[in-house]
């Protein structure tokens, strides 16, 4: 008889041995269920994944497993996703227009265009959008930090009035309280943006105002971007009861979920919270001893 061995210790031969079978025919079966298993654990991992999120595209499923553990490309994710029918939504077209550039306010230059960004409260984008309701309209004006690509303020109102703008400018400047003379906020050439009482909050924070040239978004690209993303991945599709409805849905997919927990392709696959986590991170460890020390009294 065999010496008897701890269980981890047992080897395939012994273990073939003891089962009644041959090594050949462990390795056959070993190499025709295993890929099976293997493949059954990634397609249930994407499933689970798009499900939750039925608008995310599959480089970014790919993405999200590769950080789960899960060794696969996106090939193979995108191979998946169209065998099961799950790849994302598309949006719906643009309708409402929101913004009027017909006025007598004075437009500003474009200071954004070319900037080298290399850190936060540099450049903040503002940007305004409809969202459609079950009976009507309403609107959403945004902040964001064109490093991070985090909303820093926001506001949703059933109109279209410069206090609509000026609301979510206010959250953003009691969330960041950017250092005077340090920021410059680009926006398009909305009366919103242009009238007195808009610049005015500007001036008195010292914050340079900056537009974009006439007909042309891409000079707020980010902004774009960041509309482009909220209509695919929550608004288009939802049923918005009122106003309320639709500000409290919004609210949670900017602060929880764009946010924090999406990936962003612009951040090196990061969440823009996570992102900005890593700079200040960062700011104390290369920060000089005598900067992060605590002052002391004379």
């Amino acid at each position: 008889m065999m010496p008897s061995l701890p269980q981890g210790l047992r080897t395939v031969e012994r273990m073939c041995r003891l089962a009644g079978v041959s090594r050949a025919g462990y390795y056959r079966h070993w190499a025709t269920s295993a890929p099976r298993q293997e493949e059954t654990t990634i397609r249930d991992a994407v499933q689970r994944t798009a499900l939750a999120d039925r608008f995310c595209g599959y480089r970014r499923i790919t993405k999200q497993l590769q950080q789960d553990g899960y060794v696969v490309n996106h090939k193979r994710v995108l191979r998946l996703m169209r065998e099961d029918n799950l790849l994302c939504l598309r949006k719906c077209p643009f309708v409402p227009i929101t913004t009027d550039s017909h006025h007598e306010w004075p437009v500003v230059s474009n200071l954004a265009r070319g900037m080298v960004l290399s850190g936060l409260d540099q450049l903040w984008v503002a940007d305004i959008t409809y969202v459609r309701l079950q009976e009507e309209f309403a609107f959403l004006a945004v902040v964001l930090d064109a490093f991070s690509r985090r909303v820093v303020g926001w506001a949703l109102e059933g109109h279209l009035r410069t206090s609509l703008a000026i609301a979510a400018l206010e959250m953003a400047l009691q969330a960041r309280r950017p250092a005077p003379g340090s920021l410059i906020h680009h926006s398009d050439r909305g009366v919103q943006y242009a009238c007195r009482e808009y610049t005015d909050l500007l001036k008195a924070h010292d914050i340079q105002p900056s537009m974009s040239r006439i007909g042309n978004p891409y000079d707020n690209a980010k902004a774009e971007s960041f509309m482009k993303t909220l209509k695919r991945e929550e608004v288009d599709g939802q049923s918005y009861r009122d106003a309320k409805q639709a500000r409290e849905a919004i609210g949670t997919f900017i602060e929880d979920v764009y946010n924090r927990r999406r990936l962003h392709s612009a951040l090196a696959y990061r969440p823009p919270a996570a992102f900005e986590a890593n700079l200040q991170q960062l700011a104390a460890v290369t920060l000089p001893p005598q900067a992060v020390a605590p002052a002391t009294s004379p």
